[in-house]
């Protein structure tokens, strides 16, 4: 996003839109601007900055506001609209801003190679399987986003990315065996960056704790922990500390049960010499 001589984003309709609710949910409860920062933990200045869509409110915010202005739920919906980008599902709009300011990203995935890991020819695959179909356009421009994330692997390097892939996923061949084979080279290359981590979940494994399922976790800067789900055409967005930990413990198991680093990239150089 833009920044302005000020150091703040550049107003947006989204972002002026988010504003105005808060103002108004926060009017109707009588709270003077510097009252409601006490409350939620930020400024007057921050406060005033949200309301008049001058300055991008952070996930901390969104949830404190709703905690101190009624839980209705309007600001979490609100705030579902803040900084669209194209080529990203709607649903997964708050989560891709998260991720631009984790310091801690885990990837547990047993559909597909993560959006995060992929190459364009197998992303372009998932694109043109998608249904209804997709035009080329909406096809360019999924990839372009994704392509976008992709930099953070890169352009983050104090971030630790951690991914756990089920070895399944690679024998199904998306795209084919050309698209493996350059698919198995890049995931060999990011598992030597110091910053990422991969590891390849068996497939054989008498105990596993990710059957319920993909998730993501990620760790934003003020060491709060987010956990992300989805599900065909929509995603759940969690900040519940019980849930969390409940996660996070999954997670933490997972990585026990997947074959080590070192033995994760000696498996996929394996399969890759193979082809």
């Amino acid at each position: 996003m833009a920044t302005g001589s000020g150091g703040e984003p550049e107003s947006s309709d989204s972002m002026r839109t988010f504003g105005a609710v808060v103002q108004a949910l926060r009017e109707y409860h009588r709270l003077s601007r510097e009252e409601f920062g006490r409350l939620v933990g930020y400024s007057r200045h921050t406060v005033a900055s949200v309301e008049l869509g001058r300055r991008m409110p952070d996930a901390d915010f969104v949830e404190a506001a709703e905690g101190a202005l009624g839980n209705t739920g309007a600001l979490r919906r609100a705030a579902g609209f803040l900084g669209r980008q194209p080529g990203l599902a709607a649903w997964f709009q708050r989560w891709a801003a998260l991720e631009k300011q984790a310091i801690t990203l885990y990837t547990y995935e047993c559909r597909m190679v993560p959006g995060l890991l992929q190459t364009e020819d197998y992303a372009r695959q998932l694109f043109v399987d998608e249904l209804p179909p997709l035009t080329d356009e909406e096809v360019d421009v999924n990839w372009v986003a994704r392509a976008k994330r992709q930099q953070l692997l890169r352009e983050r390097p104090n971030t630790a990315f951690s991914f756990i892939i089920e070895e399944q996923v690679l024998m199904r061949r998306t795209g084919g065996t050309e698209v493996l084979r350059a698919t198995l080279g890049h995931l060999i290359e990011l598992a030597h960056l110091r910053n990422v981590e991969v590891q390849v979940m068996p497939l054989v494994r008498a105990s596993h704790a990710g059957l319920h399922g993909p998730m993501q976790l990620l760790e934003a800067p003020t060491h709060k922990w987010f956990a992300y789900m989805e599900a065909p055409e929509c995603g759940m967005l969690l900040s519940d500390p019980r849930a969390i930990s409940a996660l996070n413990g999954r997670y933490a198991r997972m990585r026990s049960q997947a074959l080590s680093m070192e033995d994760s990239v000696s498996l996929l150089e394996r399969m890759l010499g193979d082809l």
